[in-house]
């Protein structure tokens, strides 16, 4: 099958993919004049794997970006068949305890950004989110991501209750978020196989996605804010799951 090819931008997504995916990278291409510490190690990176570097003025990475912040380091690479319903449930069945996030609804590619980081990070088999009103995974994402795009898969999926309820029968437990849940995140066991789920801010969860959950937990807030930017909450969901399975281990 023959691979797309998608543009990627900024030190820490470039550099990620030139360390992890040498193959994939296509072209790198840096600012025109930029010569510091870090450019020369992403320099040194693609002459290692026979990466064609090319240098390029303002003008041109705004022709081809826009006003992204770009760092003045792009790269066009071969992108990789994303994962599917399918993929997700057979990975699911060679996993261990598997841990996946599941977003509903969430639209700002900065907090997808910012929640696959933060699900590499905690070790998540992957992020969930549905096909339609959702950010998908774009440069813009992978860039807040700082590489964890490469490691953790996206899967858009075009029901996210069917693919919770696919997930319940592969034995996983599916724990939402919700401000008003009776019950907080230790007091559930997240050890098992755990889907965890949130929703976009504001809206929180869908009523078919709460129905859908086994568990509906509250994260504790004594402040005056109503609600938690996802990203924040997805990572505090995210930690209380590791340090459990880290407890659970001793």
């Amino acid at each position: 099958m023959t691979r797309s090819v998608e543009t990627i931008f900024g030190l820490h997504a470039v550099r990620a993919l030139l360390l992890r995916h040498p193959e994939r990278v296509l072209t790198l291409k840096l600012a025109a004049g930029r010569d510091d510490a870090r450019v020369r190690e992403l320099t040194e990176l693609a002459k290692r794997h026979g990466c064609p570097i090319e240098r390029a003025d303002a003008g041109a990475f705004k022709q081809l970006l826009g006003d992204a912040v770009h760092q003045g380091v792009v790269a066009e690479i071969s992108s990789m068949p994303p994962w599917t319903e399918d993929d997700l449930l057979t990975a699911l069945t060679h996993a261990k305890l598997p841990l996946v996030l599941a977003l509903d609804g969430v639209q700002d590619p900065h907090n997808l950004g910012a929640c696959l980081r933060t699900a590499d990070a905690c070790g998540a088999l992957a992020v969930v989110v549905p096909k339609d009103r959702a950010a998908q995974l774009t440069a813009a994402v992978r860039k807040v991501a700082a590489g964890a795009a490469e490691t953790t898969p996206v899967v858009a999926v075009t029901n996210l209750v069917r693919c919770l309820s696919l997930m319940k029968e592969a034995g996983l437990w599916v724990v939402g978020a919700e401000a008003r849940a009776d019950e907080r995140p230790q007091d559930v066991d997240l050890t098992t196989g755990t889907v965890l789920v949130l929703g976009a801010e504001g809206a929180g969860l869908r009523q078919l996605t709460r129905q859908a959950c086994d568990f509906v937990v509250r994260l504790p807030q004594v402040g005056a804010v109503e609600s938690l930017n996802v990203s924040v909450a997805a990572g505090m969901l995210l930690y209380e799951a590791l340090r459990q399975r880290e407890g659970a281990q001793k």
